[in-house]
């Protein structure tokens, strides 16, 4: 991996540890960021790791003594894919890559109208649209209005029904793009064009994997390092 390349994945997990942190806020679990990895000490919710690792080399035994591995499912993002977490009762639940869209990349144009999620009510609809009748509407809480890295983006029909949407995570050097939603050939290009209404001279950074990384290269995303995620037990 290149030094810039480095450099961007840095920034990429420092900023998917800060919208993880944010999530667990609204879920009443406080995390804490060290030099090696942001983590929790009591289980996180569901879908959200319990580690990140926020640089290369991380020692992967003071990362696994840091969280709950005592209840099922604790999960570490192993964000430079460097770690063997085997040998402490892990196992790998997916890879996926880190992609990089640079600031000032041109924007598609979009027929969905965008705004930002400002409301409880609001909040509820955004998610349950997110959510297509799984049943994890409830992940997406109050306290994540609050928080001033957070940006839940609603992009709505001409009817007014929310169709597509994303979660938008501002920090200091990119903003990160997370739980993207809504038929490909329309989500990405609203998406893109609220981020680059709302963050014009920040790069887009995430993580996809399998179809949705292809859509995502499609629409101006490149591949900057692989990641994945091990869970504990099972």
């Amino acid at each position: 991996m290149t030094t810039s390349r480095q450099t961007l994945v840095r920034a990429a997990a420092r900023n998917n540890a800060e919208w993880c942190a944010a999530m667990c806020r609204a879920h009443g679990v406080a995390g804490e960021f060290g030099a090696e990895a942001w983590a929790a000490a009591l289980r996180t919710p569901l879908y959200y790791p319990d580690a990140v690792a926020l640089g290369p080399d991380a020692d992967p035994y003071a990362l696994i003594a840091r969280i709950d591995t005592a209840s099922p499912g604790a999960s570490v993002k192993d964000s430079f894919a460097d770690l063997e977490l085997a040998a402490a009762g892990f196992h790998v639940l997916f890879e996926a890559q880190w992609v990089h869209r640079p600031a000032g990349a041109p924007t598609p144009s979009s027929d969905l109208a965008w705004d930002v999620v400002g409301d409880s009510g609001t909040l509820r609809t955004w998610a349950r649209a997110w959510d297509d009748g799984a049943g994890d509407a409830d992940l997406f809480r109050d306290g994540l209005l609050a928080d001033p890295g957070t940006f839940v983006i609603s992009g709505r029909s001409a009817d007014g029904r929310v169709v597509a949407g994303a979660v938008a995570t501002r920090s200091e050097q990119v903003v990160g793009v997370s739980n993207v939603f809504g038929p490909p050939h329309a989500a990405w290009p609203l998406v893109l064009h609220a981020l680059g209404g709302l963050f014009p001279t920040l790069p887009v950074v995430g993580y996809e994997q399998g179809d949705d990384l292809t859509v995502a290269l499609r629409h101006g995303f490149e591949p900057i390092g692989p990641l994945r995620v091990w869970t504990h037990g099972g």
